[in-house]
């Protein structure tokens, strides 16, 4: 079955402290956004679009190659709106994964396991989560009391109860192309940021009688995203510790 993967790359990232769009920065001479494609490619995509806005014409001429193609993203309304900017290329048949330009340390393995959990399962999406021991800032999963899927909630919008909970939403996810089209029809933008979230598409895709699940990452280094100088460092140290044992 084809697998085709969009990598969210639109954004500023003004707490870089820098003119230089967030996935551009580089660690070991390699573009954020190219350690995310590598891993899409490992994992069996067979081709990448990249969603961009800010600086949109350099971020191109940096990331462009055979397989690589360009989506754009002119406000930023939020993820599903960025993923709906894609659309075109989604298309209706397939699987697609959705990932974030500035997380450099997910690796093929864990996406490719990912994938084969979503099709052995028979579901219409699967989000990438992790457990972690401070779950502060993420949307949560939240799941029934025989550990089933229930929804993904963002930090901002859980209650008290739900903030509780360290299962996170790593931000990765496996769609059912078709039904990803459908539910980012039905997004809406009442929420506490006035923005359009793809894990929305989650509870749509639920409400249609269609399978959802959470598959928990192993490693949570590889959620981690680059938004500052030190966490920058971090993946950069992550990445070179992770050469010197060939991994």
């Amino acid at each position: 079955m084809e697998l085709k993967t969009v990598i969210l790359a639109a954004g500023m990232g003004t707490r870089m402290k820098s003119e230089l769009p967030k996935v551009l920065h580089e660690i070991d001479k390699k573009p954020l956004a190219q350690y995310v494609r590598e891993a899409a490619l490992g994992a069996g995509a067979g081709s990448v679009c990249y969603v961009v806005g800010y600086k949109r014409d350099m971020v191109k001429e940096r990331l462009k190659d055979e397989g690589v193609s360009f989506a754009v993203q002119d406000k930023q309304l939020g993820t599903a709106h960025a993923v709906k900017c894609a659309r075109d290329y989604i298309g209706n048949t397939g699987d697609v994964m959705i990932l974030c330009g500035d997380t450099p340390l997910v690796s093929a393995h864990t996406l490719k396991k990912a994938v084969e959990h979503h099709r052995a399962q028979g579901n219409s999406v699967t989000v990438l989560s992790a457990v972690l021991e401070d779950p502060s800032g993420y949307g949560r999963i939240i799941r029934d009391e025989n550990g089933s899927f229930l929804k993904s909630v963002e930090h901002k919008d859980a209650s008290e109860e739900e903030l509780k909970v360290r299962e996170v939403n790593a931000g990765i996810y496996v769609f059912d192309a078709a039904s990803l089209i459908e539910a980012l029809d039905l997004i809406k933008n009442d929420n506490a940021q006035g923005e359009y979230y793809l894990p929305d598409a989650l509870g749509i895709i639920l409400s249609k009688g269609k399978k959802a699940d959470a598959f928990v990452i192993e490693d949570t280094d590889e959620i981690l995203g680059v938004n500052d100088r030190e966490q920058l460092k971090v993946a950069a140290d992550i990445i070179a510790k992770r050469k010197a044992q060939n991994v």
